[in-house]
């Protein structure tokens, strides 16, 4: 394992890129965001940053809304876009299981910048007129997923472990998009679904006939956290105080994760990664009052030891102002070797002729034995 923030070979691509001094912001006079569909959460606080970076350094953001996991990782994978205003999705990618297994995808490396952590939770919003009090009484209810979007369809598969309960135990309702499912709450198609506490869709739901409901994943139960967090390793408990129907006076307890979380790719401009790193922390006070969840941006809401690495360059700049630890560089080092392994692995891939659904098969196989040569926790196989 690497030790130090910044290996010497990264040091000497940031000298050769003139990377920015701790004074300067160097952002060009275009950049492109990815982020989930129009009115949630991700694409609203994305257009709030961009609008603060637009006033403090007339740099114009443009948001680009993508439906799923896959419409909003391809753009980054092309560089029509730097960055995606990401949830864990990001986790599967840079995993490369479900929907990255394929031929096309694989494991991805791409590296944090900052993230978000809210009051807010990600969790199971339910249509109140369903009478799902708690986890249990979603048993033969209406579920809805998204296509090619694993961070969706997984964290309906945790919420339902929660309580002991399978895909089999419930009537699964698959969509093409996030608005599409959450329309479908709306119009009673599903009883259902995963968001953000703050997501604008759940709204809809709440002004809605059917109402919203919330049911807790109570953090005493250990046994249904030990079951939900064998599907989804990323979620952690935690009680939201804001979002549709929930307050201060009438929280919500169940789980979340780092949402947006701001993602690049590992050869992206090291100059520019560090400039949006800057950026959006040191203009925080003129975006924080934006919408309410904008306060998950705050340097001390950050989670810098996730699943996920960071860039260097953004280490760097969290170095500088004193915000990252040696024991944080070195739980980052260990997930770049595992990203490091995942892509030895992959390569070993490209001369096996299989058919789509035999590759995929192959691969978690070989990415499991990989992974577990290593001492490392395939989590998936």
């Amino acid at each position: 394992m690497k030790t130090g923030l910044i290996s010497v070979a990264s040091a000497i691509v940031f000298g050769l890129t003139g990377l920015a001094t701790a004074s300067d912001v160097k952002l060009p006079g275009t950049l492109a965001w990815s982020a989930y569909n129009t009115g949630t959460t991700g694409y609203n606080q994305s257009v709030a940053i961009g609008k603060a970076l637009k006033d403090k350094y007339g740099v114009n953001l443009r948001v680009v809304p993508g439906k799923n996991d896959i419409s909003r990782m391809s753009p980054l994978r092309t560089n029509k876009v730097q960055f995606v205003a990401n949830g864990g999705g990001t986790y599967f990618a840079s995993e490369g299981v479900f929907n990255f297994a394929s031929k096309a995808w694989g494991p991805q490396k791409v590296r944090l910048v900052m993230s978000a952590t809210s009051d807010a939770n990600i969790g199971l919003g339910t249509a109140a007129d369903a009478n799902i009090r708690k986890m249990s009484d979603l048993k033969g209810k209406r579920v809805g997923i998204v296509r090619g979007s694993p961070a969706l369809t997984i964290g309906a598969q945790a919420a339902l472990a929660f309580a002991g309960l399978t895909f089999d135990d419930v009537e699964v309702i698959e969509f093409g998009g996030y608005g599409a499912m959450w329309k479908g709450m709306v119009s009673g198609q599903v009883d259902a679904a995963i968001a953000s506490t703050v997501s604008g869709p759940t709204k809809k739901l709440q002004a809605s006939p059917r109402g919203i409901y919330w049911p807790d994943w109570p953090h005493d139960d250990k046994e249904g956290w030990k079951r939900l967090n064998e599907v989804a390793p990323y979620f952690v408990p935690h009680v939201a105080t804001l979002g549709t129907g929930i307050s201060k006076d009438k929280p919500y307890e169940a789980g979340s994760y780092p949402y947006p979380i701001l993602i690049t790719q590992d050869d992206q401009d090291p100059e520019l990664v560090y400039s949006m790193a800057k950026a959006i922390h040191t203009e925080y006070d003129n975006y924080k009052d934006a919408l309410p969840a904008m306060s998950g941006w705050n340097l001390d809401r950050q989670t810098f030891k996730w699943a996920v690495p960071y860039h260097e360059a953004a280490v760097k700049y969290w170095k500088e102002i004193g915000a990252w630890t040696a024991e944080m560089d070195a739980h980052n080092n260990a997930l770049i070797d595992r990203q490091n392994t995942l892509a030895d692995a992959w390569a070993t891939m490209a001369s096996k002729d299989l058919s789509e659904e035999d590759f995929k098969t192959e691969w978690m196989k070989v990415r499991a034995a990989a992974l577990e040569a290593k001492g490392m926790n395939p989590v998936w196989k």
